[in-house]
């Protein structure tokens, strides 16, 4: 059970369900808009306030394509809202972002600071200034000589 709870205390899974939450409810919002604005505008236009009732038949069979019509007008509505809401004032903010932090050169490849470390570490004991002592190699003492192998 703690395992479980943990995995759902984990940053993403609380930060999808808090999407979910509000994508739901924005979706009711566009809905809202496309059905009390933008329909009776087209209607306004085109004459039809609800193009559910669009239909037509061949051998007995009826295609609703007015319903069609009406969910391709709340995507288009949808994806527009998004787009102009939030993933273009996110590009805007992020490219603003790194406007502002110096660049990296291209020539020098990113190092860790365990690299960097390790490289300093290394340094030191080639420099001599390792541990005063009791060490194997230039820094500590006598260098280790393996034994030579059996005939």
């Amino acid at each position: 059970m703690r395992g479980f709870k943990q995995f759902l205390m984990r940053g993403n899974i609380v930060d999808l369900a808090v999407a979910v939450v509000i994508g739901t409810a924005f979706t009711a919002v566009v809905k809202s808009l496309v059905d009390n604005m933008f329909t009776p505008l087209i209607a306004a236009i085109g004459g039809e306030p609800d193009f559910s009732k669009l239909h037509f038949k061949i051998n007995g069979s009826v295609f609703n394509y007015g319903q069609f019509l009406n969910d391709v007008i709340s995507f288009l509505v949808v994806a527009a809202v998004i787009y102009f809401v939030i993933v273009l004032p996110i590009a805007k903010a992020n490219e603003m972002r790194r406007r502002g932090e110096p660049q990296a050169k291209a020539d020098e490849p990113a190092v860790s600071d365990e690299t960097r470390l390790l490289t300093e570490i290394r340094d030191l004991l080639a420099a001599g200034n390792g541990p005063a002592g009791g060490g194997i190699g230039p820094a500590g003492g006598p260098t280790y000589t393996p034994p030579a192998p059996r005939a």
